[in-house]
């Protein structure tokens, strides 16, 4: 993006948005807003979010939705749902795009992340299934 952050395109629940890689963000978030535009089934949540000049913002969360970035897909997507209008207001100032999210460090973590910044690349691995366990009856 102009303003230097990492952009991406991503899927969840089926729905394409565009969301900032960032780092420093200890959860994934999306746009309080948006609930109904991702399919996203809500509730209320003790936790305050903070970030990008803003302090003790009301949340939402949504447990287990499913994520798609590029090939890499997990259906345990924990989301932070507040309001984004700081992020975007900050963004329209310096002529870059409204985003619907932040991808952050629970996401990186769970698809053991590489950032290729020479490259403008996100790498991640993809998940190992768990295996089920068959339980062999002698019958």
């Amino acid at each position: 993006m102009v303003t230097n952050h990492l952009e991406l395109n991503a899927e969840i629940n089926g729905v394409k948005g565009r969301f900032i890689l960032d780092t420093g963000a200890s959860n994934s978030c999306v746009g309080l807003e948006l609930i109904e535009r991702f399919k996203l089934i809500s509730e209320e949540s003790e936790i305050k979010a903070a970030g990008a000049g803003a302090t003790d913002m009301e949340t939402q969360k949504s447990e287990n939705n499913s994520l798609k970035i590029g090939k890499w897909k997990t259906n345990e997507c924990d989301l932070v749902l507040f309001d984004l209008t700081h992020v975007n207001t900050a963004l329209k100032q310096h002529d870059a795009e409204e985003v619907d999210g932040i991808i952050g460090a629970d996401i990186l973590e769970q698809g053991k992340a590489f950032i290729d910044y020479n490259k403008k690349a996100l790498h991640l691995k993809k998940l190992k299934k768990k295996k089920v366990r068959k339980l062999k009856v002698p019958f």
